[in-house]
């Protein structure tokens, strides 16, 4: 059985969306799902490009609120921007809350979103999988 997690952020349309791609592209066993505080309406044009260089990038993929996700069943919220941690609200049922922070790309060139790729890669994806014994 799959162990659902949701990736918080503050707008949904950079970091949350390249770590649900990855974990949904590269971590076995685990479906993620994203979505923000205050949802922006939009992915970065930035991230779309570079998940779709990565062959990743799925059409479903869309910046949400946590209004439309948050009755769901997780078994793990990852929080990967300061502003999200500090607002993360409370859920209906107990769910496990990690912080793993990156910098946001939005704003700046190609490069910083493939640093943040790469970041994800190497420090969220260890985190969930540490997180859920895989």
């Amino acid at each position: 059985m799959n162990k659902k997690v949701l990736i918080l952020c503050t707008g949904n349309s950079c970091r949350s969306i390249i770590a649900e791609a990855i974990i949904n592209a590269h971590v076995e066993g685990v479906e993620a799902q994203s979505s923000g505080v205050k949802a922006s309406g939009k992915v970065n044009v930035n991230a779309k490009k570079l998940l779709e260089a990565k062959g990743i990038w799925k059409e479903s993929y869309h910046s949400k609120t946590l209004e439309t996700v948050i009755d769901e069943d997780f078994d793990l919220v990852v929080t990967v921007c300061d502003h999200a941690n500090e607002t993360c609200p409370m859920f209906p049922k107990p769910v496990e809350k990690i912080h793993v922070g990156f910098a946001d790309p939005d704003g700046k060139g190609y490069e910083a979103f493939e640093k943040t790729y790469q970041e994800i890669e190497d420090i969220l994806v260890p985190a969930l999988k540490k997180a859920f014994s895989l």
